[in-house]
């Protein structure tokens, strides 16, 4: 690498890619590792509905899957962070490579208890980032028309948490008529498109999840790091 015409640069600091890593890493054999989130509390949720059906099929593809009942969650900043809830939802993120978000769609919105467990897992937690890299699929389901404001707002959410949203993604219009007694999605292309979201999501997820640390490694973090190194070091030597 060069550095002609490039004085803003510290050349030990900018690494040539590394093909290895980024082509060739050690790949794990366990399962794939998804968490799912949904955003109503109510008996007959349609939102943990379309995320039952999502761990079925990723079952089916060959994850692990592992969902989050958001019931007794407090609103964030209203208790502390020891909180028994708050703990099982961090341990479960820590705990994930990848991730589904399922929220209906409430005033134009995603809901106030899918935020909320948004919010309650943070960018950083003890020296480690509980989302940065990780695979996130997200999906809505509506009470009218077909809408797409609530996985339009995840989307950008997933970004904030430094998380690899991929493409596809799927929003059901009037869910109470795709669902069964049973609770079990009908045949449709609705359901069809969560099966395309979840075997996007399996591929993402395979593609990334032994390459994730690599990927997010990132020249300025490796400048601020450096540059705090240095100052402990001259702090010690006055």
């Amino acid at each position: 690498m060069t550095f002609t015409d490039m004085p803003n640069i510290e050349a030990d600091l900018l690494e040539p890619i590394d093909r290895v890593q980024l082509l060739t890493p050690e790949l794990s054999s366990h399962k794939p590792r998804i968490l799912l989130l949904y955003g109503s509390l109510r008996e007959h949720s349609f939102s943990r509905l379309a995320t039952e059906e999502a761990a079925r099929i990723l079952t089916t593809f060959g994850a692990e899957t592992r969902t989050f009942n958001p019931s007794g969650l407090p609103l964030p900043d209203d208790a502390n962070d020891d909180h028994p809830k708050v703990q099982e939802l961090r341990n479960l993120a820590q705990w994930s490579e990848g991730m589904v978000w399922c929220s209906p769609e409430r005033h134009g919105a995603m809901t106030g208890i899918m935020k909320a467990q948004i919010d309650w897992i943070p960018l950083a937690l003890q020296g480690v980032r509980p989302t940065q890299g990780k695979t996130l699929a997200v999906m809505q389901v509506c009470g009218g028309s077909q809408s797409f404001n609530a996985v339009n707002q995840m989307r950008i959410l997933g970004r904030w948490m430094r998380m690899l949203t991929i493409p596809n993604q799927s929003s059901v219009p009037k869910a109470w008529l795709e669902f069964d007694e049973n609770g079990r999605m009908k045949p449709s292309s609705f359901y069809d498109r969560i099966v395309d979201v979840m075997e996007e999501l399996m591929k993402f997820t395979l593609l990334t999840r032994d390459r994730s640390d690599y990927l997010v490694d990132r020249y300025s973090e490796r400048k601020e790091t450096a540059e705090k190194f240095r100052a402990r070091l001259n702090q010690r030597a006055k």
